[in-house]
């Protein structure tokens, strides 16, 4: 019973740990000439858990970019900080229009789970964050590497996003939308690649979805079976 007990409690923490994710939070509206805070975090939004930038965790998915896509197609690299259990880094916005704040992380080294019946793998993270400035009638494009994920404009009560795959809409992608104190709904994309869901509370909701990509290859010497793509998107209600 005491063996059973301490694997249960490993399998606990293997599964959490894998559950980790990157997201960008930052306010979804900014002011031209303003300078517009951008965060990094990476653990479980809905269980409370934020790494520590200086902890193993946080440290084994650090080497990422981050991106400012602005309205006119141009992007520029955020300088990011390192603080206690965030990134911190600053634009400010030079016209009006929608910003994309994007995430990129393909630096992770391959991970072996076959113990745990899923495989050896290369870890590709994507996080998007969405800022409107102004009158904002000009978009972003986003990314046509991976998987990605993007806001469509609609009520106010209700929002619209479609996932992308290699820069294409996906349909039947499981998406996951998380709040905090343990809420989580799973939803699936239509045709289209499109989820919509009402906001219920003002808060903060992250969303994550996942794909394996079956192209074997090799990093750092490394071989793996598939690319495990994770994106996220982050967002205020208001």
């Amino acid at each position: 019973m005491k063996k059973l007990s301490l694997i249960l409690l490993f399998l606990l923490c293997y599964t959490s740990s894998f559950a980790h994710y990157l997201w960008i939070e930052t306010n979804s509206t900014g002011k031209l000439n303003k300078e517009q805070e951008v965060k990094i975090h990476y653990g479980e939004y809905t269980y409370g858990v934020i790494e520590k930038t200086d902890g193993d965790p946080f440290k084994s998915v650090s080497e990422f970019e981050v991106w400012v896509i602005n309205p006119d197609g141009t992007s520029t690299q955020l300088k990011l900080d390192k603080k206690a259990d965030h990134y911190l880094g600053y634009f400010t916005p030079k016209e009006e229009g929608t910003f994309t704040v994007q995430l990129k992380n393909d630096n992770i080294d391959v991970i072996d789970y076959t113990e745990y019946d899923f495989g050896i793998f290369k870890t590709y993270y994507q996080s998007f964050a969405k800022v409107n400035v102004g009158n904002a009638t000009k978009a972003s494009e986003i990314t046509e590497e991976g998987l990605s994920i993007k806001e469509l404009p609609t009520k106010n009560d209700e929002k619209t996003l479609q996932v992308y795959y290699h820069g294409k809409p996906v349909s039947e992608q499981e998406v996951k939308i998380y709040v905090s104190d343990l809420w989580s709904k799973t939803l699936s994309t239509d045709v289209e690649g499109k989820i919509s869901f009402k906001l219920p509370w003002n808060t903060k909701y992250t969303v994550e979805t996942t794909k394996n990509e079956n192209v074997p290859g090799t990093y750092k010497g490394e071989d793996y079976e598939f690319i495990w793509h994770c994106a996220t998107y982050c967002f205020p209600k208001k």
